[in-house]
C-alpha cells in the first residue's frame, strides 16, 4: 500500500506542474486557475507523506495519512516556498488504489452572542510586536504548542496564539462570553470560534483591538483575515498575514488545514464557493 501511496503522490506533485489539463483532479484544477488569475507560476512541486494509521482487511485496507506539500512560486521577479499540509484517507482492493480523499473537519457550532467589555478608566496599554507573531505563525504553523490546548478546528486558536505572542492581552476572564483570553484550560468563544473571534474583533473596546478595512491590500504582517465560506453571515475560518506577493496582496498562515505562505483569498480550498464574504482586520496598539 505504502508503494501505491507514493506513486499517487508522486503523479499529483507532477499534475500541479503541467499544463496537460488530461486527469486533473479537481482541487489541481482550482490551484492553476488561482495562479493563473494572480500571474504567478507553480515551477516546482513535491509532496510527502506521514502514515498516521493503516487498517488491513482481508482484500483490501486503508491507511489515513498526512500530505506535505510544498510549491516553489514564481510571481514576477519573487519566488517562495508556499506549503500546506491535508489530512487524507487511501482505500486499497486486492493491493490496487481505489480511492483517495481529503478528510474533510466538521465546522464548529456557533456559540451565544458576545457579551461586550464596558470601557474603564484603567485602560489596558499594549504595543502589538508583529515581527514576533509573526514568528510565531512561521514557527507553529505545522505544529501545536503544549501550552495551549489543541482543537480539531484549530484555526482560531492559532491566531490567537499569534497575537498574544506579539502583546495582545488578554481580557474578560473567566467569562467565556466576554473578552479575549485563554487561562487555566479554559477559554473565551472569542479565543477558540472564528465567528465570535470575527465580532470581538469588531467590537472590542478593551485589550486587543482592530479596525476594520475594505481591502486586503492595506492589511499588514500581523493582520487578521475572518471567512464567511457560504456567505450566510456565519464566520469559520481565520488566518493571520505573514507575508506580501509581488502584487501587494497577503499571503497567511492558518490552522486546520495547515498553511504556510498560501494565497490569502482561498479560491484554491475545497470550502470555497462563490458567496465566499471576507472580513479584513488591521490590529492596532492602545496607548
Amino acid at each position: 500500500m505504502k508503494k501505491q501511496l507514493q506513486y499517487l503522490l508522486e503523479k499529483r506533485a507532477q499534475f500541479f506542474v503541467s499544463k496537460d489539463e488530461r486527469n486533473v483532479e479537481e482541487a489541481v484544477e482550482r490551484k492553476q486557475r488561482l495562479f493563473e488569475k494572480r500571474d504567478a507560476e507553480i515551477v516546482r512541486c513535491s509532496i510527502n507523506s506521514q502514515i498516521v494509521s493503516k487498517h488491513v482487511m482481508e482484500t483490501g485496507g486503508r491507511l489515513a495519512y498526512l500530505a506535505h506539500y510544498q510549491f516553489l512560486i514564481k510571481h514576477g521577479s519573487k519566488m517562495y516556498v508556499e506549503e500546506q499540509v491535508e489530512e487524507r484517507r487511501a482505500y486499497f482492493e486486492r493491493g490496487e488504489l481505489v480511492k483517495d480523499e481529503k478528510i474533510i473537519v466538521s465546522e464548529e457550532m456557533v456559540p451565544p452572542r458576545l457579551e461586550r467589555e464596558m470601557l474603564v478608566d484603567e485602560r489596558i496599554s499594549y504595543k502589538y510586536d508583529r515581527a514576533k507573531a509573526v514568528r510565531y505563525a512561521e514557527t507553529w504553523w505545522n505544529s501545536y504548542n503544549p501550552a495551549f490546548p489543541r482543537f480539531k478546528v484549530d484555526c482560531t486558536n492559532f491566531i490567537s496564539q499569534c497575537l498574544y505572542a506579539g502583546g495582545a492581552p488578554m481580557t474578560g476572564y473567566p467569562n467565556r462570553a466576554k473578552g479575549w483570553w485563554c487561562k487555566n484550560n479554559n477559554w473565551s468563544y472569542s479565543w477558540a470560534v472564528a465567528h465570535s473571534f470575527r465580532w470581538y474583533l469588531s467590537g472590542a473596546r478593551v485589550g486587543l483591538q482592530a479596525v476594520e478595512v475594505s481591502s486586503p491590500e492595506q492589511l499588514m504582517a500581523g493582520d487578521v483575515i475572518c471567512y464567511d465560506f457560504e456567505g450566510d453571515g456565519r464566520f469559520n475560518h481565520s488566518t493571520i498575514v505573514v507575508a506580501k506577493d509581488a502584487n501587494g496582496m497577503p499571503l497567511v498562515n492558518a490552522h486546520t488545514t495547515n498553511s504556510r505562505m498560501r494565497y490569502w483569498s482561498y479560491e484554491d480550498s475545497t470550502a470555497y464557493t462563490p458567496n465566499i464574504r471576507y472580513k479584513f482586520f488591521h490590529i492596532i496598539d492602545r496607548k
